[in-house]
């Protein structure tokens, strides 16, 4: 029975209800219901489904975890007095069964626990996660600051193939054997740097607060960037916009596309759970196509090369989306990529046609004046010698994907201005 439907009874009729509840050991959300905080996204990775092994790259995932805990250290954008955690299911064909969680600070290791609380899940420390569904943890009481680092600790009591994950984690997880969600130091068996079924954690604000949704491909998933190190882009703005209490979620998937899916689903099937599916969400900037452009050609066996039109059709698309849930849609331009990937099982990754359609695309992003504002990274990032190129000093040697450096600096060309629409 929700606080929602007390309301139905006379106040003296309700309020015994929730203290008969209270004694029976039954939680009710009217705590919640009161509050006048607010719940905000802090932190997200977006699910992916596992891909099969005729794909170029391999997804580094165990068969299946069985009696182990896996724990995996995530950093938050902005703060809150309690936490949540959300685990996806989304692309299990089976329950996926968590036997504890745990949600505490991060240790001086990794794999180490400072203050924490355990997590339950509709009162419960076990809970059966449906295929297809997520699950959102009951509020747990630990204080949280802006930019702090959390682990978080789930046990897996069945066998549990990994089929919901986030492949370029840049960030280490730790596995063991048994149910070690509540030690501070974990007995580790092996590591990952993918993340497992945890796809966002929330926190609780006395205020209203502001939130910006990087939506993009690798280059904002932070690939070549220095991993445990959150040396992505959207990792740098949160760092420049925590003093603003500007959340920022990195909704980026390495691999991801417009108009197709493999590396996770395209961007017009996944926008509304990614971006505009997470509370408050008040602008977000789209950084994505080059995949598209890219892809054909190579060992990712793609048709034939998109059209401008069938891009541009896609972005109009996003724009609508967002503008009919009053959420600002900045566009960033498509960053330099002659040689990319030439070394790898992706080469022919770059030729002349496909830079000239990334030119027309970002003329577009630019001149149309579609998206309500525009980040401008290719004109930051490119060599000003040979523009079709990364500029040296931000390469992380693949020519495709920005250095630590790199992606620093197009961090700091986006004002909190640009995301709010208060620029002068």
């Amino acid at each position: 029975m929700s606080g929602t439907s007390l309301r139905r009874y006379p106040s003296s009729i309700g309020l015994a209800l929730i203290v008969l509840l209270g004694l029976l050991g039954i939680p009710t959300a009217q705590a919640d219901t009161d509050s006048p905080n607010t719940w905000t996204a802090t932190w997200i990775a977006s699910p992916q489904p596992r891909w099969d092994g005729d794909f170029a790259l391999p997804t580094g995932l165990p068969f299946h975890l069985w009696q182990q805990t896996i724990r995996q250290v995530a950093k938050v954008s902005v703060g809150g007095d309690r936490l949540r955690i959300v685990v996806s299911n989304a692309y299990g064909n089976r329950p996926l069964n968590i036997g504890a969680a745990r949600v505490a600070k991060a240790g001086d290791e990794s794999s180490t626990l400072g203050t924490g609380e355990p997590l339950t899940f509709s009162g419960q420390r076990q809970v059966s996660i449906p295929p297809g569904a997520r699950m959102i943890s009951d509020p747990a009481s630990l204080a949280v600051d802006a930019l702090d680092e959390l682990a978080i600790s789930l046990y897996l009591p069945d066998p549990t193939p990994p089929a919901t994950f986030h492949w370029d984690g840049r960030q280490t997880a730790y596995i063991g054997a048994g149910d070690q969600v509540d030690a501070v130091q974990m007995s580790v068996d092996d590591t990952l740097t993918t993340r497992l079924f945890l796809s966002a954690l929330l926190v609780e604000r006395p205020d209203t607060r502001h939130t910006v949704v990087a939506f993009g491909d690798s280059i904002t998933d932070g690939n070549a960037s220095t991993t445990d190190a959150n040396h992505r882009w959207p990792d740098y703005l949160a760092e420049r916009l925590a003093d603003e209490s500007i959340a920022v979620l990195n909704a980026g998937i390495s691999g991801a596309r417009l108009l197709r899916s493999k590396m996770g689903e395209n961007a017009l099937a996944r926008f509304e759970r990614d971006v505009l599916g997470h509370p408050g969400v008040d602008s977000v900037i789209v950084l994505m196509g080059i995949n598209d452009i890219g892809w054909p050609g190579t060992l990712a066996a793609d048709p034939a090369l998109p059209t401008a039109e069938r891009l541009i059709g896609a972005y109009r698309q996003l724009i609508a989306r967002a503008h009919l849930q009053g959420v600002r849609i900045i566009g960033a331009t498509l960053l330099p990529f002659k040689g990319a990937l030439d070394d790898t099982p992706m080469r022919g990754y770059y030729s002349a046609e496909k830079e000239a359609l990334r030119q027309r695309i970002n003329t577009w992003i630019r001149d149309s004046g579609e998206f309500d504002d525009i980040v401008d990274f290719d004109a930051m990032t490119r060599d000003p010698d040979r523009p079709a190129r990364l500029h040296p000093e931000f390469d992380s040697g693949d020519h495709l994907h920005p250095n630590d450096a790199g992606y620093e600096a197009m961090a700091e060309i986006i004002e909190p201005g640009m995301l709010l629409g208060t620029e002068n």
